[in-house]
This record gives C-alpha cells, sequence and structure tokens, in this order.
C-alpha cells in the first residue's frame, strides 16, 4: 500500500478527513508531522495509532535549517506522497526541491495565495469562491493546480457560513486528489 506522510499545524480537521477517507484503504498516513507542539490535531492522529513527530519550528534559527531538519524527519518513512493539510509553514527550496508534495489552499489559486485566504475571499467583491489543491514548488501556493472545485459566493452567508462551506470541499477534493495521484503513480 502507498504511504503519505501529513503535514499540519492545527486542528487537524482535514487530517482527521484524510484518516476516515484515506488511511487504510486507498494508503497508509505513515506519519503525521507538526510544527505545533500544542495543535489540537496531535490527538486526532494518535487516536488513529497514526505516529506523530513534533517538530517545532521555533527551535530553528532560520527556515532553511528547519526546512532540512523537516526532509530528514519526512525521509525517514519513505513516502509515496507529502500532503500539506493545514501546514502554516513557507517552505524553502531545501523542502521543495526535495520532497514530492501536495497542498490544500482555501481559495480558487492564483487568488488569495498566502495566509488568510478564507477572509480574504469572502470580503472580497469576487462571485466565485473555492478551494485548490496544487503541487508544493519554491513558489507560495503557485504550483501546477492538481483539482479546484468552485461555488457561488452568498451574500447572505457569514464568515462562518463561508468558512463551512469551503471545510466541506476541503473534505472532497483533498482525498480525492491524493487517490488520483496515488493510483496514478
Amino acid at each position: 500500500m502507498k504511504k503519505i506522510v501529513a503535514l499540519f499545524s492545527g486542528e487537524g480537521t482535514n487530517l482527521a478527513n484524510l484518516i476516515e477517507k484515506i488511511h487504510n484503504q486507498h494508503a497508509v498516513i505513515v506519519c503525521a508531522i507538526t510544527n505545533n507542539p500544542n495543535a489540537p490535531g496531535i490527538l486526532k492522529a494518535q487516536n488513529a495509532h497514526i505516529p506523530v513527530e513534533v517538530l517545532p519550528h521555533t527551535a530553528f534559527e532560520n527556515r532553511e535549517s528547519y526546512d532540512a531538519a523537516l526532509v530528514e524527519l519526512i525521509e525517514k518513512y519513505t513516502p509515496d506522497l507529502v500532503v500539506l493539510c493545514g501546514f502554516m509553514r513557507i517552505l524553502t527550496p531545501v523542502f521543495t526541491t526535495q520532497i514530492r508534495s501536495i497542498n490544500l489552499h482555501p481559495s480558487l489559486l492564483p487568488a488569495f495565495k498566502g495566509a488568510r485566504a478564507i477572509e480574504r475571499s469572502f470580503e472580497s467583491d469576487e462571485s466565485v469562491c473555492g478551494v485548490s489543491v496544487h503541487w508544493v514548488t519554491d513558489e507560495l501556493d503557485g504550483g501546477e493546480i492538481i483539482l479546484q472545485k468552485s461555488f457561488t459566493k452568498n451574500i447572505n452567508d457569514t464568515l462562518e457560513d463561508f468558512s463551512a462551506k469551503i471545510r466541506a470541499i476541503e473534505h472532497e477534493i483533498l482525498p480525492q486528489s491524493i487517490i488520483n495521484i496515488l493510483t496514478k503513480g
């Protein structure tokens, strides 16, 4: 069975979704790695008996040294694919040139790259919004698009309503992207 390493930083809602829809069915999540020692997602991985590695970025003097340690840690697990699901770090070429990885981003790229994409998309004049899964490159949220799904913004939605729509699409297209990639090789 193909092996995945998942990277996350927070709640782990997308990690939990991958555990439910992918783990031990289409692939094995051999490790979940976080940069946040207090990430609630740690418990979600542990409850699924997935090894968790905590690699706090604050213990490193710069992004490159952190990324070098992250690459070394990932390589121990020899994954077929690394999945960034809410990993809130800008990765350097130290990582991007060595690790085959995809990222989930809560906007229709190339719109709203970077942080606060949900809020910026919600506050924008865009009538169509959505979610993207893309290959990770050294350009922030700039890699080739693997899959996108959109919806028409409802002007009566609150940020909470809008975020729930984004989350539902994330939970659909991230597992779908992984299955497609792993079955195509």
